[in-house]
């Protein structure tokens, strides 16, 4: 999209994948500093990360873009049932159309749950060295007996009405996207899904938060990267935390954030001098 215009503060709808996704822009443009793009979970949207994105934009100096994805917030409707690999298309097939339509030309991808699992597969299956690291906030890289336990309480919790008056005021349809994550996440043959093989082909820094209480997915997930990644990583893991970091333990998250975004400025800038 050679006309999309970065200002701080900027908000409108970004064509990608033959959909009108809702975004916002904080922090100075893609020609200025490192973009951070960040991506929701898998019952979130733009307006659910709530502070957090001009938080991160004011402390770590970047620019940081935020989207809902199809299906999600105010951006148009995904097609239903979502394919068991749905997050596998998201990373190949709309976050490439994103990066180029907003000029990213070094970036961050800063994703939550189903957000996070959508950056690595992207990371460690499309060669695109603009992107420089990955921040994964409680990903998800196989399912867990635990984690497809809680999910059916929430969807019991949906069909109770509670849950569905919280999602309205986020969300245009919110039978449309509490059904297309809790269809595809309950689907027997999901209990087979696994993409941790994306780990092995990373080959930039990551910071992986996860809170002990997460009760959609154990330290297991976090191990999994620790074993298999052959760059840096940072494992974080926090106490009095479930399942959002960003809102159950923001100081802290939003520190870790910026540190490993300041050491990797660093790492990037140092001069080599050849004796």
């Amino acid at each position: 999209m050679p006309n999309f215009k970065w200002s701080d503060g900027n908000s409108g709808m970004i064509q990608a994948n033959g959909k009108s996704l809702e975004y916002k822009c904080y922090g100075p443009d893609p020609d200025s500093a490192p973009t951070i793009v960040m991506l929701h979970e898998g019952l979130g949207s733009m307006e659910l990360w709530r502070d957090f994105p001009e938080d991160v934009a004011k402390t770590t100096g970047c620019g940081v873009f935020v989207y809902s994805r199809a299906g999600y917030g105010h951006s148009d409707l995904a097609e239903l049932p979502r394919p068991l690999d749905y997050m596998t298309r998201e990373a190949k097939d709309v976050l490439p159309r994103i990066l180029d339509s907003i000029g990213i030309q070094h970036a961050i991808l800063l994703g939550h749950s189903d957000g996070a699992t959508i950056a690595a597969i992207y990371a460690g299956s499309i060669e695109d060295h603009r992107v420089r690291a990955l921040i994964l906030m409680a990903p998800h890289f196989f399912t867990e007996p635990e984690g497809l336990a809680e999910i059916a309480k929430a969807k019991q919790a949906y069909d109770e009405g509670e849950l569905k008056q919280r999602m309205a005021k986020y969300h245009n349809d919110p039978d449309h996207t509490f059904r297309g994550w809790s269809d595809a996440w309950l689907h027997p043959d999901f209990k087979e899904w696994n993409v941790a093989e994306v780990i092995d082909y990373l080959r930039i820094p990551v910071l992986a938060i996860q809170g002990i209480e997460d009760q959609y997915g154990s330290y297991a997930q976090l191990k999994e990267i620790d074993e298999r990644i052959y760059s840096p990583v940072d494992i974080v893991m926090l106490k009095d935390c479930q399942h959002s970091p960003h809102i159950d333990q923001p100081e802290i998250t939003l520190t870790a954030i910026a540190e490993f975004i300041a050491r990797l400025k660093r790492i990037e800038t140092e001069k080599v001098e050849i004796a």
